[in-house]
């Protein structure tokens, strides 16, 4: 079997040389200069040394490979540490540590509460009655809501007893390993008897055991054969567009330095073949070579190699310090430094950078991503008056170009809950009307708390006295009983019969009558009690328009006043639930409790029986009000969908959490809108209801005459769909789409999710919710695939994992689910607000950056380089360099490395503040404008006219130029030394035009590089270096004699102006008569930059929704019949006292109440305490 280690990391020791070499080696470039230094290491053709291609090769290879080996020892790390976590094991009937990379299939392990699941897990025996125990899985699915596992009864009678479990010899046969986190079947074989396995009797790895103090589990799969690691992909080599587009170019390069060769090499055949037997009185040849042919054979490889540095190496080493520049601008940006979790931005990777510039598609995860998964009583509305956490006594307008409105509030004092010795501290309340209400004993507020504290599945933990915590199925029943214990109501104890409140300080306890529990369909949760006064009540939380219906007439008045608060709160957002109360008959109540014990026993439409019950006696009921409740969205989220949205980013929500919830979030996000067009839901059962579903949808935004993707296409966009165009920006009116998990897996089949696709790019808003992890990963390979657009993968849970692999760039959230995301990311940050910076400012910049790095590299290397193509139809076609090898060697190394690097570090073409005042300035890295074939056709045809500008305008100038004294100077070494002044001269003057934002750095290197050339021409043309080395340096005193001269530096002055005065031209009519947006920010930027800064303050539109009731919607199946069977109850709470009766493990509460009935009435007054 499987051991339980685990793998993220790429290499090891002895893979890491052959893979990592092979990985490099994918790059077109590599392989390329790989080949010239064979060719350089044959004397016959070569006329450059092979020092000048290895050395920088090796350079390259080593820089790379020592940061790839870097960022796999960060994972190798991580992995040891996971690896090396502590876990008990039974071995050899002794509970031992043992490491969790040790531990095997079939191991029976002991978790305790708060600790992290080792591997997936049968669950034997809990600390819990009837073998129950509680865990989170928001590893798995984002979910932070507790859910309920329980161990068979067979095996949950083992207790805690070491003997019994050392004993144990029970056969499991289950499924293979797979990735399906809701499903597990298996059998267990155990004392000549079998027992059916589900998903319910397993704890899988990523897990946390939360208000369970131990539990034993037997280990079925370990290691990477454990369902969360089914889920999270493999590690991929990642590379930018940028690298994609660069190995096509190096092939066109290739091809071009193939047909330049082939000119010369023909060239030199032919003069071979009539000149060059003239020549050999004045050139002896060691050897005669009467064979033109193969000369121009020869030749051919030789200007192959004199040819190369059109792509130097230098270019790789320059790219990849460019890069490494900017991860380290990133880690060192303070605006994205969370200094309450003391989180710092951190680039994992720095091969991507520019990649963030491209972004076009962002994959959200929601909870803990989107959301804080914290949930907040906000606002409430009692008996028509609505209570709030703040006051609206400010209000600002400020005009932003986002155009959004933002309502500041101005906080008042909070309210003072000193009062209740019992409240819970961290809660927060701004409005004191709704606690001197409470003091004012108004019944209707008393009445409206004491639901809150009554109706609920919650169960409460007491381990010191006054220290309660509350263990809630959902963050939303959570916050409403802390809500209620902080007003006077605190829930203090329960037991399958009576529930204990505290009212106003005095405990109070009421008899649980029944629990009629939520379900999908009823919407709405119930709990009859008999308080101590002995009055039957009813008490019922749900959807507003679930409640309303049920409501007795004469609440009609106030039903519609709290319809408009509802309506309210949900315009901002919150999550509403309507309360209603009912006061029994005695007798209606006996009638009615016969009526359902015999539908709870019956055979037959029991489920139907129960709810038409349950529907009788939650009638005319009298309206207490309404909660609003806010799911906390992580600071800025909703500015920053709206920023990326205005950048044409388009932002789809993949999420494990519920529909409902999805979609209120959505709401809070201003990423739905009740001013849609439509917005579509697809939860079809079967392939058929979905892709009716989906073709309905689709249908409804283009037209049933339309198809896109599938079957006939509209002639007039046939042609457009073939470019992979964007129809859908054709679309005006606004639509949403959301898809929950089981539709997904038929959407996502092949036959099928062409037409997921293209409904969805027509969509403005996509959320998919129920999601497993490995369908996140197909959402995201889907648009990849079709689309070819970047894509940005962003998450906090191990759920995320396998997303964030996929995507082009994954970022992982430090939050509240682990690192597991963050340790798989490429790049990582503390909050969902920080992207807007990174895409935005980062992004842009970097994405800006390389490009015009890459143009004007491109651009001086082939005016550099064509210099020698020229030269060769003056030289016999005879291979001879125009410039002596150490020029050539130093150009890239030296004159011209630190100010392009300058450039690709430091270059601005607007400031941080305009790019994010100005999202649509991003729009060109989505469409590939600043570097694509068309820019490097641009570049090289600019660099071509330079390179025939640097040699004919010398050339022109020197044929019958003389010297002051009246002396040629048209030997061969005058006229290099000139051609390469006016390339360094021309080359610097061009970066200057190139750079938009000067600092000190651009001019220190710019200028610095050029006297840098002149002190080193000068040193290598001296009489000394001449003495010391004469073979190498034999341009004695060229420089010296050809620069004195003023006709020389004519030339110069007139080779620069004419390379240089065209651009200039061509780039101001085109700012003038077709500027860019650039161009239109930088003259804002510009004209304002002496003016006094203005203030922007994002805005937050008030909107209006009728997504009421989001809670009720979003809830799942309660714990209702848990809770009164008593099965998940503990008895032995030191502060509180409880009736206690003789509970029946596997009897309904229905059983026990009508044995109860058929006993004397007990007391159940005031006066008993807890």
């Amino acid at each position: 079997f499987q051991d339980n280690r685990i793998k993220t990391s790429k290499y090891n020791i002895f893979t890491f040389l052959p893979i990592n070499l092979f990985e490099q080696f994918q790059r077109v470039a590599n392989a390329y200069f790989l080949f010239l230094l064979i060719l350089q290491l044959i004397p016959q053709i070569s006329s450059l040394s092979w020092f000048t291609t290895i050395v920088p090769l090796v350079l390259v290879l080593t820089i790379t490979a020592v940061k790839d080996a870097t960022d796999d020892y960060f994972r190798h790390k991580s992995d040891k540490q996971v690896n090396n976590r502590q876990s008990q094991v039974l071995i050899r009937g002794k509970l031992q540590n043992e490491k969790w990379m040790n531990v095997r299939v079939g191991d029976i392990i002991k978790l305790e509460n708060n600790q992290f699941v080792a591997a997936d897990l049968l669950l034997l025996s809990s600390s819990e009655p009837y073998g129950l125990c509680y865990i989170e899985t928001a590893e798995l699915d984002g979910e932070t809501n507790l859910k309920v596992r329980q161990a068979l009864p067979v095996t949950s009678e083992l207790g805690m007893d070491i003997s019994k479990l050392a004993e144990f010899n029970g056969e499991v046969v289950c499924e293979p390993p797979n990735n399906k986190l809701d499903r597990f079947i298996g059998t267990l074989f155990w004392k000549e008897n079998k027992y059916s396995l589900d998903n319910e009797k397993m704890l899988l790895r990523g897990c946390v055991l939360r208000n369970t103090e131990w539990c034993f589990g037997l280990v079925i799969f370990a290691g990477l054969q454990t369902k969360l690691m089914q889920n999270c992909g493999k590690t991929t080599f990642k590379r930018t567009s940028i690298d994609r587009l660069m190995n096509t170019l190096v092939l066109w390069i290739f091809g071009f330095l193939t047909c330049m060769g082939i000119i010369l090499a023909i060239g030199n055949s032919i003069w071979e073949h009539k000149v060059g037997s003239s020549f050999r009185i004045y050139l002896l040849w060691n050897e005669v070579l009467n064979d033109a042919v193969f000369s121009g054979f020869l030749t051919f490889w030789s200007y192959i190699i004199i040819l190369n540095t059109v792509v130097p190496i230098s270019l790789y080493v320059s790219v990849e310090v460019i890069r490494l520049g900017h991860s380290y601008f990133i880690n060192w940006d303070r605006r994205m430094y969370f200094s309450k979790r003391d989180t710092p931005a951190e680039a994992r990777t720095t091969t991507l950078n520019e990649e963030l510039g491209q972004i076009e598609y962002i994959f959200s995860d929601k909870t803990g991503t989107l959301t804080q998964n914290i949930m907040v009583f906000n606002k409430c509305s009692i008996n028509g008056k609505i209570y709030e956490c703040f006051s609206k006594n400010k209000t600002n307008h400020t005009k932003t170009s986002l155009s959004l409105a933002f309502v500041s509030l101005k906080k008042t004092a909070s309210v003072d809950f000193s009062f209740n010795p019992l409240c819970d501290s961290r809660f927060r309340f701004h409005d004191s009307n709704l606690i001197e209400a409470i003091k004012l004993e108004d019944p209707t507020v008393h009445e409206f708390f004491r639901l809150l504290a009554l109706c609920h599945t919650v169960m409460p933990e007491e381990k010191n006295e006054g220290e309660l915590v509350y263990q809630a199925q959902s963050p939303d029943e959570g916050a409403l009983v802390t809500a209620a214990r902080n007003f006077g109501f605190v829930f203090r104890a329960r037991t399958p019969e009576t529930i204990v409140v505290y009212e106003m300080g005095k405990p109070v306890t009421y008899q649980l009558l029944a629990i009629l529990d939520f379900n999908n369909v009823r919407k709405r949760m119930s709990v009859i009690v008999r308080n101590p006064k002995g009055q039957i009540k009813l008490y019922s939380k749900g959807a507003d328009t679930i409640v309303f219906d049920r409501l007795d007439s004469s609440n009609e008045d106030l039903m519609y006043t709290t319809s408009d608060h509802l309506s309210e709160f949900a315009g901002e957002g919150l999550r509403t639930l309507a309360l209603a109360y009912k006061d029994l008959d005695e007798d209606f109540f006996e009638m009615w409790l016969k009526k359902l014990h015999f539908a709870s026993t019956s055979l037959e439409n029991r489920e139907d029986s129960l709810a038409a019950l349950y529907e009788e006696i939650e009638q005319d009921m009298m309206l207490l009000g309404a909660t609003a409740i806010e799911d906390k969205l992580q600071e800025g989220v909703a500015e920053t969908i709206a920023c990326l949205s205005l950048a044409n980013i388009k932002i789809w929500v993949l999420t494990g959490d519920k529909l409902e919830t999805a979609m209120n979030i959505g709401y809070s996000c201003n990423m739905l809108r009740d001013d849609m067009n439509e917005v579509f839901i697809v939860s079809g059962h079967s392939a058929l209801e979905v892709e009716q579903q989906l073709r309905k949808a689709k249908e409804q935004i283009v037209g049933p005459s339309r198809e896109i993707g599938n079957g006939h296409t509209d002639p007039e966009k046939k042609d457009v769909f073939k470019r992979g165009s964007v129809f859908e920006e054709t679309i005006t009116a606004e639509y949403a789409l959301i898809i929950n998990g089981h539709s997904l897996a038929y959407a996502l089949e092949a036959e099928m999710e062409c037409m997921l696709l293209d409904t969805a790019c027509l969509c403005r808003t996509v959320i998919c919710c129920r999601v497993t992890p490995l369908q996140k990963a197909q959402v995201v390979e889907l648009v990849k695939k079709y689309k070819r657009a970047v894509t940005l993968a962003i998450g906090d849970g191990a759920n995320d994992v396998s997303m964030i692999k996929t995507a082009h760039i994954g970022v992982g959230i430090s939050g509240q689910e682990g690192m597991q995301a963050v340790l798989a990311s490429d790049y990582s940050f503390a909050q969902f607000r920080y992207l807007q910076r990174l895409l935005l400012v980062h992004g842009r910049w970097s994405y800006f950056r390389m490009c015009n790095f890459l143009c004007y590299f491109f651009y001086k290397n082939f005016a550099f380089t064509l210099v020698h193509f020229w030269f060769g139809f003056f030289c016999g076609f005879s291979a001879q360099t125009v410039y002596d090898q150490w020029f050539i060697t130093l150009f890239n190394i030296v004159y011209t490395s630190l100010p392009v690097l300058a450039m690709g570090l430091f270059d601005q073409d607007v400031n941080e503040q305009s790019s994010l005042e100005h999202p649509k300035l991003y729009e060109p890295g989505q469409f590939n404008l600043l570097f694509n074939k068309r820019k490097f056709f641009t570049c090289t045809l600019q660099g071509v006219y330079t390179s025939f500008v640097l040699f004919f305008i010398p050339y022109g100038a020197f044929l019958d130029n003389v010297r002051d004294d009246g002396s040629h100077i048209t030997d061969q070494q005058s006229f290099t030394v000139t051609i390469a002044t006016s390339l360094v001269i021309v080359v610097s003057v061009q970066i200057g035009l190139d750079t938009n934002y000067w600092t000190a750095v651009n001019h220190f290197y710019i200028w610095g590089s050029v006297a840098v050339y002149f002190s080193i021409l000068f040193a290598m043309h001296s009489d000394g270096i001449f003495d010391i080395f004469p073979n190498h340096f034999p341009f004695i005193g060229t420089a010296r004699n050809s620069l004195c001269q003023k006709s020389v530096w004519l030339v110069i002055l007139l080779t620069t102006v004419v390379c240089i005065v065209p651009v200039v031209a061509v780039r101001f009519l085109r700012a003038e008569l077709f500027p860019t947006m650039t161009d239109k920010v930088r003259y804002l930027q510009q004209a304002s930059r002496r003016q006094r800064p203005r203030e922007h303050n994002l805005k937050r539109i008030r909107r209006t929704s009728s997504r009421r009731s989001a809670y009720a919607f979003a809830h799942q199946e309660g714990y209702g019949e848990l809770i009164t069977s008593g099965k998940n109850m503990k008895f032995s709470n030191p502060f509180a006292t409880l009736p206690m009766g003789k509970m029946q493990g596997s009897t309904s509460w229905i059983d026990n109440l009508l044995k109860k009935r058929a006993e004397p009435s007990s007391s159940t007054g005031a006066d008993r305490t807890p």
